[in-house]
């Protein structure tokens, strides 16, 4: 783990680290000197650390993603030169400024909501069939965006789509393109090779079964690992979580054979047909294949429709706070009423992200990506928005 004492020192002391000023930079211009303050750690992860950042000139809250320059496998400016290729697009996060600082390399870039695995947990790890449409019809979007623009994202799992927060609370966005790769040439869209005795990237839990064997990943293999994350949200769970092994080698290779011995029937057995069409789909594309995103997306729509439901973006996740903030209304009006004690608000209780040590990995997972790059939103409630405005509250003590 980082020293963060000397990490504060650096960033409070050095005059270099009082602004992001990097003649050099590819992703964008030098702000204004001292433009960011940075605030609490918010999250962490084998690439590095995110931390709340405010802009002192607009109050605008921002997530900054620190990289040692001593790591060592390096990854911040290339997923930085990803978002700037991938910039404009709905759903993916603004990176404001990237360059290098004393130790670190830093991205700043938009703060964004929780997770759908922060909320998967905050509903009680399951969701209802309305959510999972809802979020699917977004996140088939964000993937045919991403390849729209020649990249393909290969490490497709609940942590890596965040909610937006305020006016964008409902759009689910895309982050950590860590391990994207250009599977075409951006001018003659030119498809890369078919290639095996490849190493698995990603997290093996929601990796496809042709990257288990080993297979080069294409366009097919985001949209399989999709649907291995909608039925792990339908189901609370996948057939393949939870096995033993000595080693990562044989847990792998353990969920492989779990994931090819369990028919697509058998895995979406208890919901909508669709659930297995969609699976049977992706599966069946070959490696160059240009997925039928508008179908796939049609599959999910018309079930939406059949099953009576409206697009009133209504989550599980707001019925469950909104009940819980009644409830809790309810109970301090008793209290109040037999006490004679002043009423107080009613307290949001939004669900945190968890935050894994440098260098941990989770349950089935290749590599612990990082937990929300572009920054958790409740994490950083607690020393941020009007707090950290108001003089002499809150402040963090370290310039950027």
């Amino acid at each position: 783990m980082w020293d963060h004492a000397r990490l504060a020192h650096l960033l409070t002391f050095t005059p270099l680290a009082r602004h992001f000023a990097c003649p050099c930079s590819s992703i964008a211009s030098s702000p204004p000197p001292r433009r960011y303050r940075i605030g609490k750690k918010i999250g962490s992860g084998s690439f590095g650390d995110i931390y709340l950042g405010i802009n002192i000139i607009s109050g605008e809250e921002v997530a900054i993603k620190l990289e040692s320059i001593k790591a060592k496998h390096p990854q911040l400016e290339y997923e930085a030169k990803v978002y700037k290729t991938l910039a404009g697009g709905v759903g993916v996060p603004f990176v404001r400024w990237y360059g290098q600082e004393c130790d670190y390399n830093a991205m700043v870039i938009d703060l964004l909501g929780p997770s759908l695995e922060d909320l998967f947990n905050f509903c009680n790890r399951k969701f209802s069939l309305k959510t999972v449409l809802l979020l699917a019809d977004q996140m088939i979007s964000r993937i045919e965006y991403i390849h729209s623009r020649n990249f393909i994202h290969r490490d497709i799992k609940p942590d890596n789509f965040l909610m937006g927060i305020g006016k964008r609370g409902n759009q689910v966005n895309v982050i950590d393109f860590g391990l994207a790769k250009k599977y075409r040439d951006p001018k003659t869209h030119l498809h890369i090779p078919y290639r095996e005795n490849k190493n698995l990237t990603g997290t093996a839990r929601y990796t496809s079964i042709n990257t288990h064997l080993g297979v080069e990943q294409s366009r097919r293999d985001d949209l399989e690992s999709l649907g291995y994350v909608l039925m792990y949200f339908l189901r609370g769970s996948l057939p393949w979580q939870g096995l033993k092994a000595a080693t990562k080698k044989q847990k792998y290779d353990r969920i492989m054979e779990k994931k090819m011995t369990t028919p697509t029937e058998l895995l979406c057995r208890g919901f909508p047909s669709e659930m297995a069409i969609y699976l049977n789909c992706c599966r069946s594309l070959r490696f160059d294949d240009k997925p039928d995103y508008s179908y796939l997306r049609k599959l999910f729509r018309d079930l939406f429709v059949r099953e009576g439901f409206q697009y009133d973006y209504i989550f599980d996740w707001s019925i469950q706070q909104r009940t819980a903030d009644e409830a809790q209304k309810i109970s301090e009006l008793k209290s109040s009423a037999a006490t004679g004690a002043p009423q107080q608000q009613p307290v949001q209780q939004l669900p945190r992200r968890k935050v894994l040590a440098q260098g941990e990995e989770d349950e089935a997972g290749l590599r612990d990506t990082t937990r929300g790059a572009a920054g958790s939103y409740q994490q950083a409630q607690q020393g941020s928005s009007s707090r950290v405005r108001r003089e002499g509250q809150g402040q963090p003590q370290q310039w950027y």
